[in-house]
This record gives structure tokens, C-alpha cells and sequence, in this order.
């Protein structure tokens, strides 16, 4: 079976959406509730290794009261809830859910990956959903020839951070764009703690063989008190300890600090993050993920089989681009109710993989991008099954946009 030369193709790494509604609500007249504005930036390294890291930066109006201070583990990833007693200071539930219950049957089974927490793939899931929406949402507003390279997992661990202190209509639009109302009450209450424990799953494997880091740091105008036990739940589960900078009269100063700290993260591949007049004297805390990924095919791409073939771009003419080429054993499906191709290549190590999406000749990229949800995905990767195939695969260099 052949994987042809091509067509309009995308690449899903670690999808989702963010269309938080009435922004500017989020910071007026809440001086004790956390919001954040998200800018992304990603890149990607030339040759066979490939390197990807993403940023994402919250600028936040004011930081809320939380609850009573704890003392707290230092290895979140052998911890129990109840060493973690993160109670949030405000609770929404979804009045739909409860009805969406009611009419159920019984609970949905499923099943799980191995060793895994049913909270922790509750929260995955939902999380999967977020990516979906979020893709969608930015593939409908983009130009044809504009790429998409993003990681909406670092955006729901962000501001799932803010959720700590996050009342009234804050509170409501955080659950409802990030899927958390999705979830059972138990799992949304302790959400940090089965972040932290996703993130364990994530980022602590013993496999050496690829490296996949997330980072995260908090800074904080020095001249204001920030609740201690928001700072020690934000070091202990999401690993972002607090920096107190002087944004009120060295703005300048603090943004290159930033962008120095992003930068020593994502190996130097990532500078200037923030850009110029990003940083004032009105910042208040600036909440940062980076993701930083550098991996080595388990099956590798030889350079000698690299040849110039015809690439078919979306709403373009086919140009001739570098083109990687081998005949392996991987897993595939081509799902015709989908009129997409579905390839799955894993790097060394097995726990990390690329997922190539190509939908088949005459089918419009943007008919496949609008149709995609996250149950529709999960399908496409439930039925691969391993077959000899030809693959042609672009040689892709990543580069950031300037900031």
C-alpha cells in the first residue's frame, strides 16, 4: 500500500480552541480574579531531528485570595489528593450536565490505557475537546497559504492555573471554552492535582531516547503580595515558581528577563518572545509555558532517498519542495466516510508520535479541518493498523514568527 506523494496536508501535535468571550469583562472591576491574554510563538529545526518548542505567555489584570495556606509535598508525582488540599474558592457546575446525566443509561465505558487514572484521562479528554475547538477556530480565520503550529495542552494548563482563584463570570467562561464543565465535579474540584499528575504521565518518562520538557514560571510585579498558597500550588503542581520583577519602572528590563528565561528553556531557538512594549508599568503577573521537543525517528529517514517532488498546496499552485522518502511498516488507515488518510510515525522510544491527517485527492483541506472533533479523531486513531507502506514525506523547517 502506498502513502502517495502529498496532497493538502496537516499536522496535529497536541491539538484544541480558545474563543474566551467579553474579554474585556475579564479584567475590569475583578481586581481579585485572575485572566490572561495567550501569544503564542513555535518553531521547528531543520534535518531529521526534529526540535519544536512553543511558548505561551498569560499577561494577567490581578491575582485573587485562594485558600488557607497548606504545607505541600515536594513530588507531586507520588502524591495523594489529600496532600494536595486545593480547594478552589469558587465552584460552577454546568446546569446541563446534570440533565445530560439523568438521561444517560449509565456511565460510558471505556477503556483506559494502561495505568491510567480514569480523573486523569476524564481530564485528557476534555482537554482534547478544547484542542479540537480551538484548531477549528483558528483554521476558519487564517489565510490559505498561513500555517498552524500550536500547543493548546500548555494554553488549558495555564490557565487552569487561574482557575485557582477565578470566581463569578470568570470562573464560568473558563469551564465552559476549556471543556472543564465536561467533566465529572470530582475531577473539575481537583483539577490541579490531575493536572499534575497528567503532566507526570507527559513530560517524567524514563525512555531517553526523545526529549519532550514543558516549563513553567510565574513573575510578578514586586511591589504587590501575592497569595502564598497560590504560589506554592503554582511551584508544586505546575512547577511555576514566582520571579517578582520590577515591570512599574524597568518594563524593559523585566521583558528581557523573560524572553532570556524563554529562550535558556527552548534551547536558544526561541528569543524575543515578548516584544517590544509587551511589558508596562500596568502589568501586574505574567504566567509562562514553554514546550520543547526533540526527538529521532524510530525508523529512520535516510538522506540520500531526500529528492525534489511536487507538492500540492491548498488554493495554490504545486511547487517542488525536498521530499523524504521510505518503504516501512507503520501504522495506517484510509477512512473513506472521512476522505482522509491517516498515518501514524513514532519516534524512538514509542511513547511520542506524529499523526499525518491527508485528505484524499479533491477533498479540500478546510472540509477535513471544519469536520474534525476530537471523538472523530480518536475514531481515525482507534482503527490504524500496521501495513507496508511508501511514504513521501515534505521536509519541513519550522521557523518563528517575528515578534
Amino acid at each position: 500500500m502506498a502513502f502517495p506523494p502529498p496532497f493538502p496536508l496537516f499536522w496535529l501535535w497536541l491539538s484544541r480552541r480558545n474563543t474566551l468571550t467579553d474579554w474585556d469583562e475579564l479584567c475590569q472591576k475583578q481586581a481579585n480574579q485572575p485572566f490572561a491574554h495567550a501569544a503564542l510563538r513555535g518553531e521547528k529545526a531543520p534535518g531529521r531531528r526534529r526540535k519544536m518548542q512553543l511558548p505561551l505567555l498569560l499577561l494577567i489584570c490581578m491575582l485573587s485570595a485562594v485558600t488557607p495556606h497548606h504545607h505541600l509535598v515536594k513530588d507531586v508525582c507520588t502524591a495523594k489528593p489529600k496532600d494536595i488540599p486545593v480547594n478552589p474558592m469558587c465552584i460552577y457546575r454546568n446546569p446541563d450536565k446534570k440533565a445530560q446525566e439523568a438521561a444517560a443509561s449509565g456511565p460510558i465505558q471505556e477503556n483506559l490505557p494502561s495505568s491510567t487514572n480514569p480523573r486523569v484521562w476524564e481530564l485528557s479528554k476534555a482537554n482534547s475537546r478544547f484542542a479540537a475547538l480551538f484548531y477549528k477556530n483558528l483554521t476558519s480565520s487564517r489565510n490559505a497559504d498561513e500555517n498552524i503550529f500550536l500547543s493548546p495542552l500548555s494554553i488549558s494548563t495555564a490557565f487552569a492555573m487561574t482557575k485557582l482563584g477565578a470566581c463569578g463570570n470568570t470562573l464560568q467562561q473558563l469551564m465552559e471554552v476549556f471543556q472543564f464543565d465536561t467533566i465529572s465535579e470530582k475531577t473539575s474540584d481537583q483539577i490541579h492535582f490531575f493536572f499534575a499528575k497528567l503532566n507526570c504521565r507527559l513530560y517524567k518518562k524514563a525512555n531517553k531516547s526523545s526529549e519532550l520538557v514543558s516549563a513553567n514560571r510565574l513573575f510578578g510585579e514586586k511591589s504587590f503580595s501575592f497569595n502564598e498558597t497560590y504560589q506554592n500550588v503554582s511551584e508544586v503542581v505546575y512547577g511555576a515558581k514566582l520571579w517578582p520583577l520590577n515591570f512599574k519602572e524597568k518594563p524593559e528590563l523585566s521583558r528581557a528577563l523573560i524572553n532570556d528565561w524563554v529562550a535558556n528553556k527552548t534551547e536558544k531557538l526561541i528569543k524575543n518572545v515578548i516584544p517590544e512594549g509587551g511589558i508596562d508599568a500596568l502589568t501586574v503577573l505574567v504566567l509562562v509555558n514553554t514546550i520543547y521537543f526533540k526527538g529521532h525517528w524510530k525508523s529512520k529517514f535516510e538522506l540520500e532517498n531526500t529528492k525534489v517532488e511536487t507538492f500540492y498546496r491548498t488554493g495554490s499552485e504545486p511547487c517542488p519542495v525536498p521530499t523524504m522518502y521510505q518503504e516501512a511498516t507503520f501504522k495506517h488507515a484510509s477512512i473513506a466516510s472521512s476522505k482522509v488518510q491517516v498515518l501514524e510515525l513514532p519516534y524512538k522510544g514509542d511513547d511520542i508520535t506524529m499523526v499525518l491527517i491527508l485528505p484524499f485527492a479533491q477533498t479540500p483541506l478546510a472540509d477535513v479541518e471544519q469536520g474534525l472533533t476530537a471523538e472523530k479523531l480518536e475514531g481515525w486513531l482507534n482503527v490504524l493498523r500496521e501495513v507496508s507502506i511508501s511514504v513521501h514525506l515534505p521536509r519541513s523547517v519550522w521557523r518563528t514568527a517575528s515578534a
